[in-house]
């Protein structure tokens, strides 16, 4: 399976006003390794970026003066990203300037160039719901260090973007999904079980009877409709 991290700096928030993209960052993950491939690439907008966004990314427009448009590096983008499940944090955002950045050359839409987009900020909520899920937040969570990261960077922030999307689905490595030689029908297979790694944690008296409570709660709540209540009435062979 191949994943692309992605990330991009604008010069605002919304496309709409004319805001541009003037980075972008995407590393390469292959079999849930971090490859050595990456492109990147900074873009001349050819305007200012609000005071707001140069805050956060440092990239002013004497420095991106001289780097390539967007229509001088589109191919090697799209060539880079074909065939990806792309992964970007609150992907919606990112997505939205490239979209406009490729309609501006009548080039599709971004979904369309790619696998699939994971969305990892949602994916993050699912994991950790109530809990700051920045970046910054999550490499922290996961022990990733950023002490380098200063500025926000599209390059340096998809590298630790890869490394917490596989602390985030560290043990999902050996789920299979196969569709080969099932008719279209998804298979899924977690490997073999090896029983004896199981630890056996033995149940009081104490215990026992907290759970026999907590069940005769459920049935008094339920008013004797509870399944395990119609099981014991069933006939035994």
């Amino acid at each position: 399976m191949r994943y692309v991290v992605l990330d991009t700096e604008t010069t605002g928030l919304d496309p709409l006003q004319g805001h541009r993209v003037i980075e972008i960052g995407c590393v390469e993950i292959v079999n849930r390794r971090v490859t050595q491939r990456h492109f990147h690439t900074y873009l001349n907008p050819d305007r200012d970026s609000d005071p707001g966004a140069l805050e956060v990314h440092g990239l002013t427009t004497e420095f991106l003066s001289d780097k390539p448009r967007f229509e001088d590096k589109v191919d090697e983008f799209l060539d880079f990203i074909q065939d990806g499940h792309v992964i970007i944090h609150n992907a919606e955002f990112d997505i939205r300037f490239l979209n406009a950045e490729l309609a501006r050359l009548q080039r599709g839409g971004f979904r369309d160039k790619c696998a699939g987009v994971v969305d990892s900020l949602m994916h993050a909520r699912e994991l950790h719901p109530g809990k700051r899920n920045s970046l910054d937040s999550l490499c922290d969570r996961y022990g990733i260090s950023n002490a380098h990261r200063v500025l926000h960077g599209a390059l340096l922030d998809s590298e630790l973007l890869a490394e917490v999307w596989l602390a985030m689905t560290r043990g999902q490595d050996s789920l299979v999904i196969d569709l080969g030689d099932t008719g279209g029908q998804a298979t899924t297979s977690f490997g073999a079980f090896d029983a004896s790694v199981l630890q056996v944690v033995p149940v009081d008296e104490g215990d026992l009877a907290a759970h026999q409570a907590y069940l005769a709660g459920l049935d008094k709540e339920s008013k004797g409709q509870t399944l395990w209540r119609k099981w014991e009435s069933l006939p035994t062979e």
